[in-house]
């Protein structure tokens, strides 16, 4: 057995054996302790909740904490028991429940999720990529400027409903559509105007060496410091498999499957495709990855896959650099 190997296996015989699953809800969250003798527990989805519960893991020497995403209500906590230094991974709903299938697990309450998730934690712990599931601790100013990017696109998402209904809907009533599409484009530009003056004032550089990169707007930037702040600690194949642009292959015995991109973050993967498309245009390295790509027979989607995941990439070694887009260097 190699060094290495010999002490990647002493780290994992090292990583503490007390794994924490929380299943949360609006109201309430369920925990399960593993490997500690702590009885399953509901607390409150509130400050004193949260409170009580760091307080109450603190002392067990946790190894990690694993939480679904549940729409905003995990946030709160999860920065609570991050403040508290307890290592916290929030994974995706489907993730979890595939893994619960995966232990013939079909059963589905409060207090069996939180067991399974804390059985979870304890696959993942041992894991060398961990970094990549455990959640990078948002500050105050971090979590505004989420808040108002998710209101940014709750707001798109209505404008494009009542849009639509105007298909549908008789004339004498496209007034009325309309009096609220003009109440949602106000809002909108509000929302915007704040989002711009937030990252000026509180992410400023970072905000400008991501735009130093053609294509990367005020949009794409604000979204990228919000809802990806993993940028710039991962290596180039995690940071692309967290986003969910890395290819994954589908072979089995001499059968060789189309790869596909799949999982990963959507909202950060839906910004980055609107941006890759710019780039495929004023971008003179990404439009020339491009255009050789597609003189290589590559599909055009393919092709675009293919370059969101180069400037996805080479955003990722910027930040980790902290060196602005360089064309000589970015266009070899």
């Amino acid at each position: 057995m190699s060094a290495h190997a010999q002490a990647r296996d002493l780290e994992i015989m090292s990583v503490s054996s007390v794994t924490v699953g929380i299943d949360v809800a609006k109201a309430h969250v369920d925990v399960c302790v593993l490997g500690a003798k702590s009885d399953a527990q509901r607390l409150n989805n509130d400050a004193e909740g949260h409170s009580a519960l760091a307080a109450a893991l603190q002392p067990l020497g946790v190894g990690l904490v694993v939480m679904e995403a549940t729409g905003g209500y995990e946030a709160a906590l999860a920065c609570a028991l991050q403040a508290a230094g307890l290592p916290v991974a929030v994974v995706n709903p489907r993730q979890a429940r595939d893994f619960a299938k995966s232990m013939g697990r079909l059963a589905k309450t409060d207090a069996v999720d939180a067991r399974m998730l804390a059985e979870l934690a304890a696959v993942l712990v041992r894991r060398e990529d961990l970094t990549r599931f455990v959640r990078p601790l948002a500050d105050e100013r971090q979590q505004w400027l989420a808040a108002l990017v998710t209101r940014r696109r709750q707001l798109l998402t209505m404008m494009h409903s009542e849009r639509q209904r105007l298909q549908i809907t008789p004339k004498k009533l496209h007034a009325s559509i309309e009096a609220i599409v003009a109440a949602i484009k106000a809002q909108l530009d509000e929302i915007e105007a704040q989002m711009v003056t937030h990252v000026r004032e509180h992410f400023g550089d970072l905000d400008s060496l991501l735009q130093s990169a053609a294509g990367i707007g005020p949009v794409a930037s604000a979204t990228l410091i919000a809802e990806l702040p993993e940028l710039g600690k991962l290596n180039r194949r995690e940071i692309a498999a967290l986003v969910g642009v890395a290819p994954m292959a589908n072979d089995s015995g001499s059968s060789k499957g189309r790869r596909r991109v799949q999982g990963g973050r959507f909202e950060i993967r839906r910004v980055l495709y609107m941006a890759t498309l710019t780039a495929t245009r004023y971008n003179p390295a990404i439009k020339t990855f491009y255009e050789r790509l597609k003189a290589a027979g590559k599909l055009p989607k393919i092709a675009l896959v293919a370059c969101m995941r180069k400037l996805l990439t080479t955003l990722n070694a910027m930040v980790r650099t902290g060196k602005p887009w360089d064309k000589s260097l970015h266009g070899a």
